[in-house]
């Protein structure tokens, strides 16, 4: 990563006051200076196709607001009336305090505040989350960690058979991450499983972050964000772990998915290859109806990907348009700031996909390092998909070429419940791509098809 990037796809470790807000009636209070929780907002929500204040956000966030005699003075004071006052006025069953560069840098000990209104019975926890620390991925996993252990905290596990937690996008910096926890929570009781989501509408809130000592197992589905999380539960809990390491996207990713999430948990194959059968066969009748499209455009349909994302979308989604749908892997350019200790691991489990990822995998930050990569090996052609954020929308005007929405920043869209997961989510990804085709008709000037579309678009 560049020691100054362009382009930026992550938020700073504050962003963890949207990982708070997934939470159903979880709420931040944020000891920082103006200004920080409204720009952590504008990325990661607005940014991540608009997807609105929710329960507590924006200007309902608790702050206090730090200016020039917090910095000289100190701001412990006004933390503790600023929490004080937040939970005579919200309504909230879990309040989380994060602190932003000022506090960190000033020494306020936010975390021992929090642990006195804890200590009080009341419902808060503290968590350092200055943004110098780290991006939106070490953010998240901070807050998660500290929930547990401040929140859930000692409790003797009664193991529940059947029953797991998962762990698996960050909420926000994936946009589709509604979706996608609603798919996945899916998916898992489609094999008999019970799920604990623990974040978003299909979540139950805190009742779940505390029945999470008694799970079975636990599941990671994530290349690497979220494996401090589980080992932290298997220290403090024993719960043993699954790590899934790609989000499953179409036919074969999903089938394999749910094969290992069964094996692990001891569920009959017969049920799991009864399940697997009936979606295949669902999934393929969609994907066949496909064919006339396919060919009827063949000679302007984009054959070129190129992917710009984080690890965990990346993935599954390049190797669904690789394997399933036909595509010609030119680069998966990864964006999360990849911890070094994983990209090898990465790299191993892409190239069990596909052996062509190992070449064409590369973990960069930069933006602006992408996107020149990216024209150096388009070598003119018109024949490319980009597949990433709004700054491969204008690559793609720029150079003559098809684009289509997955990764952030996505302030050009509006997401609610859309998801690229599982069975429904590779169809999903599918009409997305060749539905994308259609808004940028230029490139089917030379076809009978788009002379007509162009002769009729005004007739009613």
């Amino acid at each position: 990563m560049s020691s100054v990037i362009e382009q930026p796809r992550f938020s700073c470790a504050l962003a963890a006051q949207q990982t708070v807000l997934a939470i159903p009636r979880a709420l931040p209070i944020v000891h920082a200076g103006p200004g920080c929780c409204m720009k952590v907002m504008q990325f990661a929500a607005q940014g991540a196709g608009r997807q609105g204040e929710g329960y507590g956000g924006a200007n309902n966030v608790a702050c206090t607001n730090t200016y020039e005699p917090e910095v000289v003075f100190g701001g412990e004071k006004k933390l503790r009336s600023t929490i004080d006052g937040a939970m005579r006025v919200l309504k909230g069953d879990l309040f989380v305090v994060l602190t932003g560069c000022t506090a960190d840098i000033v020494g306020d000990d936010s975390v021992n505040i929090a642990k006195e209104f804890a200590a009080q019975g009341r419902p808060v926890v503290g968590v350092e989350t200055a943004g110098f620390k780290g991006t939106s991925y070490f953010g998240h996993e901070e807050v998660v960690n500290a929930i547990i252990d401040q929140f859930v905290g000692e409790t003797e596990p009664k193991p529940r058979r059947g029953l797991v937690n998962v762990f698996s996008v960050v909420p926000f910096q994936d946009p589709y991450w509604r979706g996608d926890l609603h798919q996945i929570k899916k998916l898992l009781e489609s094999i008999g499983l019970e799920v604990n989501i623990l974040f978003g509408y299909e979540s139950k809130g805190i009742a779940e972050w505390k029945d999470i000592p008694h799970a079975q197992f636990n599941l990671l589905v994530s290349p690497w964000a979220g494996l401090k999380t589980v080992k932290l539960l298997r220290e403090k809990y024993g719960t043993p772990y699954l790590h899934y390491p790609v989000l499953p996207v179409g036919a074969q990713e999903t089938s394999a998915f749910l094969r290992e999430v069964a094996v692990y948990a001891g569920i009959s194959k017969s049920v799991v290859e009864d399940q697997i059968k009936r979606e295949e066969d669902r999934f393929y009748k969609y994907l066949i109806t496909l064919i006339d499209f396919l060919a009827e455009f063949r000679n302007n349909l984009p054959t070129e990907l190129y992917t710009v994302a984080d690890s965990a979308y990346a993935l599954g989604t390049s190797g669904f348009l690789v394997n399933e749908l036909g595509f010609i892997l030119k680069g998966v350019y990864i964006t999360d700031d990849t911890p070094r200790n994983h990209i090898d691991r990465i790299i191993e489990t892409a190239a069990l996909r596909d052996e062509v990822f190992r070449d064409r995998l590369f973990f960069e930050s930069d933006g602006g390092v992408v996107q020149q990569d990216i024209l150096n090996k388009l070598c003119g052609s018109r024949k490319a998909l980009f597949l990433g954020s709004g700054w491969e929308k204008f690559l793609a005007q720029k150079t003559g070429n098809y684009y289509s929405f997955l990764s952030l920043p996505l302030p050009e869209t509006v997401i609610l419940g859309k998801s690229f997961l599982g069975y429904s989510g590779g169809l999903n990804l599918v009409e997305e791509i060749y539905s994308d085709l259609f808004k940028t008709r230029a490139h089917f000037s030379t076809t009978t098809v788009s002379a007509e579309i162009e002769a009729n678009k005004y007739a009613v």
